[in-house]
């Protein structure tokens, strides 16, 4: 059941993103709000820790590191923060808010594909600019520019002061 929940969260949110998408967007990374800096830096760390326990052969650490980011950070914070931009007035922050959606989302497959082949396989298919089927793509690459730990930091403080007011909410 928690898998088919799972692989019902990303079919929806790459339903949303391929939505939203007109072409293959580049992210240019002086136009970047904290929220973008934040997914990029935490999908690299993601890259990083998925990468390392796939190569020590320990799978099982692998797919909870995908499932906790997909699930936690890309589909309940990142999407929902980038709601407001893809409907709003400035250009240059719909285009910023896709590229970066576009950039993870496929980033995402990538890792997910050798779990859930045949999910990713489909959706990829539908990505702009893809070349080839996923399975021949390559594995998501480590990009120094998208380290961003102060600017993660600073989105971590902002989730965490975000969490508190719900929690109040839901209390009163």
């Amino acid at each position: 059941e928690s898998a088919r929940n799972f692989a019902n969260k990303v079919w929806n949110a790459s339903r949303f993103v391929l939505m939203n998408l007109d072409s293959r967007e580049d992210i240019r990374t002086g136009e970047l709000t904290l929220p973008d800096q934040w997914i990029l830096s935490r999908f690299q760390k993601a890259v990083q820790e998925v990468s390392q326990h796939m190569e020590e052969g320990d799978f099982g650490l692998a797919a909870s590191k995908i499932y906790d980011f997909a699930w936690s950070e890309f589909c309940d914070w990142y999407i929902e923060l980038s709601k407001g931009r893809l409907t709003g007035e400035d250009e240059t922050a719909k285009r910023n808010a896709r590229a970066v959606l576009l950039y993870v989302l496929e980033g995402l497959l990538k890792l997910l594909h050798p779990f859930m082949p045949f999910l990713t396989e489909e959706v990829y298919q539908y990505l702009p600019g893809k070349e080839g089927m996923l399975i021949l793509a390559s594995w998501p690459q480590l990009r120094p520019e998208f380290d961003f730990a102060k600017e993660e930091r600073q989105m971590e403080g902002l989730m965490e002061i975000i969490r508190s007011i719900r929690n109040l909410r839901s209390e009163m």
